[in-house]
């Protein structure tokens, strides 16, 4: 008799045999393994980076999520959860999340989202990554301008490219007519949407779904008050929808921060998260 993975509450994505011990969403150094435990198994994710913001009649682009890795490490007292990147209505990139760590297993945190034609935030790699392009990833995979371990941002009015952690969604460059801003990138942990700004009908990209939670909606209506780019979601959250001129935020475990429009506030990226197993 044949089983489906897809619907037998048996399979599970916790290791085998281990059972998920403790999570860290914050920074820490008390951290307590049980006596006679030498080894734990760790999932550790980067912050996601903030959507970016622009100046009046402007779009701009999503923020990448943040990185992921795993594996077996030595244990230690002392954790390292990356922030997501803060969003502000400053015209500019947004800001990259952090890079957490726990013992060997380290995560870069996503890229902050672009301005103009430069496209969507990478997601996370082994460094923290900058502009559109995800760095080479911890996994020894290298750099990606398409789909990639940590994909690609997306270019103007573009989705962000697919990835473990993906790219977030570009912006339209057009200020008249019906536009639409570029998606987040679907991923395990996903990237936030692109923000547009128009006289006529404007949609923000909705924010990239994740394996587990889906992102955002982008802001709809007609003016130059909305456009919004929804929040990326996360692994251990859903991303917030974009509200008029203000970015959704990425859902916690990563997600990129949508971007905003017109000068509105950009959506802050979700925080990292580690995870042990023992």
């Amino acid at each position: 008799m044949s089983v489906s993975i897809y619907n037998n509450s048996s399979f599970t994505d916790s290791p085998y045999g281990l059972k998920l011990q403790q999570t860290f969403t914050s920074s820490s150094s008390s951290v307590v393994i049980p006596t006679g435990i030498q080894r734990v198994y760790a999932v550790v994710i980067g912050g996601g980076g903030a959507g970016a913001s622009n100046s009046a009649n402007n779009g701009a682009s999503g923020g990448g999520a943040g990185g992921y890795s795993a594996g077996w490490t030595y244990i230690t007292t002392s954790v390292t959860v990356g922030a997501g990147g803060t969003g502000t209505s400053t015209a500019g990139a947004g800001a990259a999340g952090g890079a957490s760590i726990y013992g060997m297993v380290f995560a870069g945190g996503g890229a902050g989202g672009q301005v103009s034609s430069t496209g969507g935030g990478g997601g996370g790699g082994a460094t923290t990554p900058s502009g559109v392009n995800s760095t080479i990833s911890y996994t020894g995979a290298p750099s990606s301008v398409g789909i990639g371990y940590g994909g690609a941002g997306g270019t103007a009015n573009l989705s962000g490219n697919a990835g473990v952690s993906s790219g977030g969604g570009g912006t339209s460059l057009t200020g008249t007519g019906t536009q639409t801003g570029g998606a987040g990138g679907r991923g395990l942990i996903a990237g936030g949407g692109g923000s547009v700004s128009t006289a006529g009908t404007g949609t923000g990209g909705a924010g990239g779904t994740g394996d587990f939670y889906a992102g955002g909606a982008g802001a709809t209506g007609t003016g130059f008050t909305f456009g919004a780019g929804g929040g990326g979601g996360g692994f251990t959250g859903a991303g917030s929808a974009g509200v008029n001129q203000i970015g959704g935020a990425g859902g916690s475990g990563g997600g990129g921060g949508g971007a905003a429009s017109n000068g509105g506030t950009a959506g802050s990226g979700g925080n990292g998260v580690v995870l042990l197993y023992y």
